[in-house]
């Protein structure tokens, strides 16, 4: 599998292509904005678009998300049913913030501790992440020892707290209970800044 990451936004969120080598199919992770950045990123890896994957219903993570499915014709799936609120909020995020505005959606399927989600040959194991948000998700890829942990977990930092729905100590033991365990080795995707992995951040960052 090959990943693509692509900074999006003034805030450079990590938006996710992930591709199936196998079948030219792909995912797209968290895609919050810069729609037409991301078709052509789509077409320049020579991977169809099957459909669009969400780690939580922040603005700068989901502001793409509806165009990008209508043009496709794509379903969206994740995060968990706990961010409705935020992704129903999205016009007034978009307001907020000063970006431009965004249409909210219904996921065509709300993810829950322990769900797969598939595409092309692959598949992703979902683990239900509240701190950040109520509804945060992560996506594992076991074969390729790869996490798309969103804003949950960062090198060297951790995701905000003080944002509706936030809660430091719920954050911590999803990261304690839920990131960790997978391993030392796991390489994880954040929602913006570099790759690191588990084992860096348990020996290095000063949050944990």
């Amino acid at each position: 599998m090959q990943t693509i990451i692509l900074p999006v936004t003034p805030l450079e969120q990590n938006c996710t292509l992930l591709c199936c080598e196998q079948s030219g199919r792909a995912a797209v992770v968290d895609p919050g904005g810069e729609v037409e950045r991301i078709l052509q990123a789509a077409q320049d890896g020579g991977v169809e678009i099957e459909k669009l994957l969400i780690t939580h219903g922040h603005f700068d993570h989901i502001g793409g998300a509806a165009e990008l499915a209508e043009r496709l014709g794509v379903p969206i799936e994740g995060p968990q049913l706990s961010d409705r609120f935020l992704i129903d909020s999205l016009p007034q995020q978009c307001q907020a913030y000063g970006f431009p505005p965004a249409s909210p959606f219904t996921p065509q399927r709300w993810l829950e501790h322990g769900d797969t989600v598939r595409f092309g040959a692959q598949q992703l194991e979902v683990l239900h992440c509240p701190g950040h948000t109520p509804g945060h998700i992560a996506l594992f890829h076991r074969q390729e020892g790869l996490a798309l942990v969103g804003d949950i977990l960062f090198r060297g930092s951790i995701g905000r707290t003080d944002l509706p729905g936030g809660d430091h100590d719920t954050l911590l033991r999803s990261i304690h209970e839920r990131l960790l365990p997978l391993g030392d080795g796991v390489r994880f995707i954040p929602g913006h800044g570099p790759v690191s992995t588990f084992g860096e951040e348990r020996a290095t960052n000063p949050f944990l």
